[in-house]
């Protein structure tokens, strides 16, 4: 993620996020880095956002136009959730956010991931308000690293623990081989039992030192 870029570097989302749909729910991660050109600028970023109780928000790109974004959708699913009188689904997120972002330019890349009546879903979310949905997807400049991880490692069906671990490794390839991205991460899950659960620092130190 960059926190300022020139005109011409505005388009580059340097950063590592992903979503991963397993049997009853979905993996979401992000790393920690954010870049100012070659300058590594700050350490830990919040990149992984909880917009609902069954909602969350990864995002590549600008800082500010990420934080902002942040904001608005957790107003918004509230708002949702106190006139209907339910939750808002994982495709209604995914079509307000790309809507709010045809409303202006944000230099960002999102993913909307969640699980409502109809199951997991992880949606790619580009700058121009395309949504794309998946079973699972990553964005950022590290991307490249972690699908080679996804597409070896996804299989239908996952269990919880496997895509999780599976999400680590991702992370874990694109810190170590993407200079965007990296100095540690965030993970969690979202079931439609439990809502959204973000591991605890130790529970990711002990998944990463499992992985070793």
């Amino acid at each position: 993620m960059n926190i300022m870029e020139s005109s011409m570097d505005k388009l580059k989302t340097g950063t590592s996020t992903l979503g991963i749909c397993y049997d009853g729910g979905v993996v979401v991660g992000a790393d920690h880095r954010a870049t100012m050109g070659h300058f590594i600028a700050n350490k830990s970023v919040q990149k992984l956002f909880k917009i609902g109780p069954n909602l969350a928000l990864t995002t590549a790109g600008l800082v500010g136009h990420a934080q902002s974004l942040s904001r608005t959708l957790n107003a918004e699913t509230t708002l949702f959730q106190l006139k209907r009188g339910h939750t808002m689904t994982v495709k209604g997120a995914a079509t307000l956010t790309a809507n709010i972002l045809l409303g202006r330019p944000y230099w960002v890349q999102l993913l909307i991931v969640g699980v409502d009546d109809s199951g997991p879903s992880v949606y790619s979310i580009d700058g121009a308000g395309g949504s794309i949905p998946d079973v699972y997807c990553a964005t950022g400049s590290g991307s490249p690293y972690m699908y080679g991880v996804l597409e070896d490692g996804f299989r239908d069906g996952m269990q919880k623990n496997d895509a999780i671990k599976l999400a680590a490794r991702a992370l874990l390839a694109s810190g170590q081989r993407d200079a965007a991205s990296g100095n540690g991460m965030d993970l969690a899950y979202i079931t439609e039992s439990e809502g959204f659960v973000q591991l605890s620092d130790d529970e990711v130190d002990k998944i990463i030192a499992s992985l070793k």
